[in-house]
């Protein structure tokens, strides 16, 4: 989180509660899966569903399910016959994503592929409205390049996690983790083939289109 707690609980507070199913989803990810940190919560989970919405995306590709949080919220925001491809590599989160999805109004719209984001992306076919990354931060750039040649014309790729909890501003910091996330973000800011837009919710969400 980037901003001020305060401001971040007023934020919330002043965001359309989430659904039930959405709020037992969060409570069992806290209590019960390493790395809670990385639910994608009310603000973001809203902030994509309404991105979703906006675009009128029919085929939506999400790399990273987690506890299927992400997946929940965007669906609410697909219109008639959109469907969301979602790639996990670990099989416990997989789980969780699926009981959940099997209980919400969405389960025919999502389908949770297990294994590694860039072998199921060479299994998908066609092009993607709204891609959203949030994936191991290793991959980022790999996930760059294989994604922007499946971006729809009109579509949009959001990255999370690219301010890094501020730690890309930290020069002694040359962990893997936030040297990659440095050199995405300055590629992407530099890429002509693209236009960029960094903002500031909850960790760094950086939305990406195609210049032409």
């Amino acid at each position: 989180m980037i901003v001020p707690e305060k401001i971040e609980e007023y934020a919330a507070a002043h965001t359309s509660a989430p659904p039930q199913l959405l709020s037992a989803v969060a409570a069992e990810t806290r209590e019960t899966l390493r790395s809670p940190q990385m639910l994608t919560g009310t603000i973001e989970g809203r902030f994509l569903e309404l991105l979703v919405f906006g675009l009128g995306a029919r085929r939506v590709l999400e790399l990273g399910t987690y506890s299927g949080y992400s997946s929940l919220s965007m669906a609410a925001g697909l219109p008639e016959g959109g469907h969301i491809d979602t790639c996990e590599a670990d099989e416990q989160h997989a789980d969780v994503a699926r009981r959940y999805i099997a209980q919400s109004p969405h389960a025919d719209r999502i389908t949770v592929h297990l294994g590694p984001a860039l072998e199921t992306i060479e299994q998908l076919e066609g092009d993607f409205d709204f891609i959203f990354v949030d994936a191991d931060k290793e991959n980022y750039g790999n996930y760059y390049d294989a994604l922007l040649p499946r971006l729809a014309p009109r579509g949009l790729m959001a990255f999370d996690n690219t301010l890094w909890s501020g730690r890309v501003l930290d020069e002694d910091d040359d962990t893997e983790g936030t040297r990659v996330i440095r050199e995405l973000n300055d590629r992407l800011a530099a890429d002509d083939r693209v236009v960029a837009v960094q903002l500031t919710v909850r960790d760094g969400v950086t939305l990406v289109r195609h210049s032409t």
